[in-house]
């Protein structure tokens, strides 16, 4: 789109050839600006970005903030809509993993709540689970957690049981660095080459003073008051899964189901620290445990991926 009196060489939908960089020229009475626009064809993805919108530009600030993050740091990696996926519109046969990070304003409570909220994925969930059979692996971050239990990931097809959310528009004010915990886990491939504090070697801080954070969660409340896992072991036995991260009430807030022979594993990240937006800027340092977690996330399932 162009503001008014503005003109773009070459025009809006004009066919253009791409075999080389073309420099668009955007002109404004006398102020003139160049664009120089290279496409780079990469064939068969390695890794697909998934989203509920039909392009990446229509996905909400905090998702928009991860895809972009992923085309410019994950080789031959691209964006695709569930319904593309549904459709076969992409070619997963080479792509070793699958990364849906859902953000909802107000947080996604449940598995009723979550396929009300997200039935474009719903409907995309056969293929989804032909693709994970198949060897595929996935990142769910966020209230994507929600994801395993419908493609026959979850032994008890269960859902994170205590989930919540703010609303970006009015996301709070970190006043002090916020951290979830990995005792046990410290020497997870995921976990590693992080900026630590050499005080708290369990403890992975992902957001500094002064951050806007939605507070986003959807973990599993373990204990016997309430929530059906009375002990981790249980939720181990129950799940299939095995418990990475916690909070600071014990909650797990990372997990994972490992890649067997046939499947490829999945890796879900769901603590309110995970976050890649924020309305007022940060000056970045525990932040950047973001995209390192992230990336230790991609090489870890693509280096334990079944499919070659």
């Amino acid at each position: 789109t162009l503001s008014d009196e503005a003109t773009v060489t070459p025009g809006s939908g004009i066919p253009t050839d791409f075999t080389q960089p073309v420099t668009f020229t955007v002109k404004k009475k006398k102020k003139k600006t160049e664009y120089v626009v290279t496409v780079t064809k990469i064939g068969k993805p390695t890794a697909v970005y998934v989203g509920l919108a039909a392009t990446m530009d229509q996905l909400n600030i905090e998702e928009q903030t991860a895809c972009q993050w992923m085309l410019a740091n994950i080789p031959n990696s691209i964006y695709a809509s569930f319904a593309d996926i549904k459709n076969g519109t992409v070619d997963l046969s080479q792509c070793k993993v699958i990364w849906w990070h859902f953000h909802k304003d107000g947080g996604v409570d449940g598995k009723a709540a979550f396929e009300s909220a997200a039935p474009e994925a719903i409907q995309a969930a056969v293929q989804l689970r032909d693709y994970y059979n198949a060897g595929g692996a996935f990142l769910f971050t966020r209230f994507a957690t929600n994801m395993p239990a419908e493609i026959g990931a979850v032994n008890n097809d269960a859902c994170p049981n205590n989930c919540w959310g703010q609303a970006e528009a009015s996301a709070e004010t970190v006043n002090s660095p916020w951290s979830f915990f990995i005792q046990g886990h410290t020497t997870h491939p995921i976990f590693q080459n992080l900026i630590m504090k050499s005080d708290e070697p369990n403890a992975v801080y992902t957001v500094d003073k002064g951050y806007r954070i939605t507070n986003s969660t959807a973990q599993w409340h373990i204990g016997s008051d309430w929530g059906g896992y009375a002990t981790y072991e249980t939720w181990r036995h129950e799940t299939g899964a095995q418990d990475l991260a916690y909070g600071g009430d014990g909650a797990i807030v990372a997990w994972e189901f490992p890649a067997t022979a046939t499947k490829g594993g999945i890796v879900c990240i769901s603590s309110g620290c995970y976050d890649w937006y924020s309305i007022d800027d940060v000056t970045e340092n525990y932040h950047k445990n973001i995209a390192a977690l992230t990336l230790n996330a991609f090489n870890y399932l693509m280096d334990n991926s079944p499919k070659k």
